[in-house]
């Protein structure tokens, strides 16, 4: 039960922050959050270290918890990103993590097929083709299992350990697209066939042909995902 309610108290506190429901430079107090939500102190206190951790508040001496902007964010943790994805802003995080994912992903796939052995290589191929199984059967959640399994697959298959750190981040977005509904009812050949074609080039070691796979996938997602952030302004000003 206490881990229960630790795990409320930060899901409330943080998705409270993200959702700009609290905005920066408020002040929260304890004594208001225990009322809130009719827990101990100490779960409190738990629920603000956590929040501390992810620079969404800090604690100020004499005045309480200060609530912090965005740029204070750690905004590749996996909970800030599952939170902005439920917000009415989720259109701004789609949209910055897809623009990540075109940056980062095919050059992950031509790494992979310059560098993966050929396990990798040939784990990608296994997982594409359950991927497609999965999808033609209509098995949504299958689907998207395989689907956070294979990209994952790919930043590791990178060799770069900062690639490979990313896996929890795209996980959360492909989980964000499907429960809001912005997946196909039924994924489309071409797509799945795309995905085979990355797998198929890092086992074969092309490396211009894992890219231009990657970048493909990644366009028909843009284009599925583009309408949340249209006319949407940029988290960030250009300077």
């Amino acid at each position: 039960m206490g881990s229960r309610l630790h795990d409320l108290a930060v899901e409330h506190l943080g998705s409270r922050i993200v959702s700009g429901e609290l905005e920066p430079g408020t002040v929260l107090r304890t004594e208001v959050l225990e009322a809130d939500l009719r827990v101990s102190r100490s779960v409190v206190r738990e629920a603000v270290r956590v929040a501390q951790s992810l620079g969404l508040v800090e604690s100020v001496r004499r005045v309480g918890i200060r609530v912090l902007p965005m740029a204070s964010w750690n905004l590749f943790d996996p909970s800030v990103i599952r939170w902005r994805l439920e917000s009415e802003r989720k259109g701004a995080q789609l949209r910055s993590l897809t623009e990540l994912r075109t940056a980062v992903e095919p050059v992950a796939a031509e790494l992979a097929a310059r560098f993966a052995p050929p396990e990798q290589g040939a784990e990608l191929m296994g997982i594409a083709a359950a991927m497609r199984a999965a999808g033609r059967a209509g098995d949504a959640d299958a689907f998207l299992d395989h689907d956070i399994e294979f990209h994952r697959a790919v930043l590791r298959a990178s060799g770069n350990e900062m690639f490979a750190a990313l896996g929890d981040a795209v996980g959360e977005v492909l989980h964000g697209r499907t429960s809001s509904g912005l997946m196909p009812a039924h994924p489309s050949e071409e797509a799945m066939q795309w995905h085979v074609d990355v797998a198929d080039a890092v086992l074969a070691g092309r490396a211009d042909a894992a890219r231009e796979a990657m970048l493909r996938v990644l366009g028909r997602t843009a284009d599925d995902v583009e309408r949340t952030w249209r006319d949407i302004p940029r988290a960030l000003p250009a300077t």
